[in-house]
C-alpha cells in the first residue's frame, strides 16, 4: 500500500518518512510531497518517490496523489487560507481514490477556543462530509516551539501570557511516529487521537532551560496586549502575533492539557522528555 505524506519538506512531513522508514515501509511504497522539493532530493536518492504538490494547485495535488492508498495531511503551514488549502487536498484525495486520510489537526479541536484552532475546526469538518475514512491526529504543542528560543531565553527570560497553565507537550519525532503508526496499522478510521507527552508550565520551561544552559532564566507573566507587542516587535505580522500570543490564553485555560498515554499507547512508549530536547538544542 502506498503512503503519501503531504509538507515533507517541512520538519513534521520529513520526520513522518523518516519514521514510515523506520517502520519497514519499502522507500518505493512512500511518496514525499511538498512545493520546494529540492530539499527533499536526499529521500529520492533512498528511494522514496518525490512529487512536486502545491495545496493551489489541484494538477500537482492529483499528480502527487495518484495511487495513493493512505495519504497522512499534514496541515498547511500559511495561515492566509489554511482551510481552503487543506479542503483542496481533501478533494484531491476523493479524486484520486485515496483510501483513508490521517490529518495533522491540533489539540482538543472539537472544544477549542484558540484562534488557531479555527483553520483546523473547519478541516476536520471538511474531513467528516467528504466521506473519505479519517483519522484526527490532535497534535499538541512541539517541545522545539520552545527548545528553539534558548537564545532568545538567555538573552531576555521566558515571557508568556499563560500563567501556571499547563500544556502537554512532546518533540515533533513523537508526533511523526505516531502519525507513521496510524499509516500503517489498522484499527484507527473515524478516531482523533489528543497527543502530547510531559505536561510543563511556562515556569518549568524557564527552569528547564536554566538547566541545560548553566544559566537563571525566569519566567515572567504578561498580559496578553503586551504579549502581541513584543511578538510584534520581534518581527511577526500582527495576525500572526495575535494568534501566538492567544495560544498562551488557551495553555492558561488548560486548552493543550491532554493524557500522554494517549500518545504513549500510539507509539509504545513514553513521549520524548522535555529535558532530552533541551539538552539536544543546547548541544546543536
Amino acid at each position: 500500500m502506498t503512503i503519501a505524506v503531504t509538507g515533507a519538506t517541512g520538519h513534521l512531513g520529513r520526520l513522518i518518512v523518516e519514521s514510515l522508514l523506520a517502520r519497514g515501509v519499502p522507500a518505493g511504497d512512500i511518496v514525499a510531497t511538498g512545493r520546494a522539493t529540492e530539499r527533499i532530493a536526499d529521500l529520492a536518492d533512498r528511494g522514496v518517490v518525490v512529487r512536486p504538490a502545491d495545496y493551489l494547485d489541484p494538477e500537482s495535488l492529483d499528480a502527487a496523489f495518484a495511487g495513493v492508498g493512505t495519504l497522512v495531511l499534514v496541515s498547511s503551514g500559511d495561515f492566509a487560507d489554511r482551510a481552503g488549502q487543506h479542503a483542496a487536498a481533501v478533494d484531491a484525495a476523493k479524486r484520486a481514490g485515496v483510501g483513508r486520510v490521517a490529518y495533522t489537526s491540533i489539540a482538543n479541536a472539537d472544544t477549542s477556543t484558540l484562534l488557531l484552532a479555527h483553520d483546523h475546526q473547519a478541516t476536520e469538518a471538511y474531513l467528516r462530509a467528504s466521506g473519505l475514512p479519517f483519522t484526527f491526529l490532535r497534535n499538541g504543542w512541539y517541545t522545539e516551539n520552545y527548545s528553539a528560543q534558548l537564545p532568545t531565553y538567555l538573552a531576555h527570560g521566558v515571557a508568556g501570557s499563560a500563567g501556571d497553565g499547563v500544556a502537554n507537550i512532546a518533540a515533533r519525532a513523537d508526533y511523526a511516529e505516531a502519525a507513521a503508526v496510524v499509516a500503517t496499522t489498522e484499527g484507527h478510521e473515524g478516531k482523533a487521537y489528543e497527543l502530547g507527552g510531559q505536561g510543563v508550565t511556562l515556569a518549568d520551561i524557564a527552569a528547564i532551560a536554566s538547566e541545560v544552559t548553566g544559566q537563571e532564566i525566569a519566567y515572567t507573566d504578561l498580559p496578553l496586549e503586551v504579549l502581541t507587542g513584543i511578538l510584534v516587535g520581534a518581527g511577526l505580522p500582527e495576525p500572526v502575533a495575535a494568534v501566538y500570543a492567544d495560544a498562551d490564553r488557551g495553555i492558561k485555560a488548560g486548552e493543550l492539557a491532554v493524557d500522554p498515554s494517549v500518545l504513549e499507547g500510539l507509539i509504545g512508549r513514553p513521549a520524548t522528555p522535555v529535558l532530552d530536547t533541551f539538552k539536544a538544542a543546547a548541544a546543536g
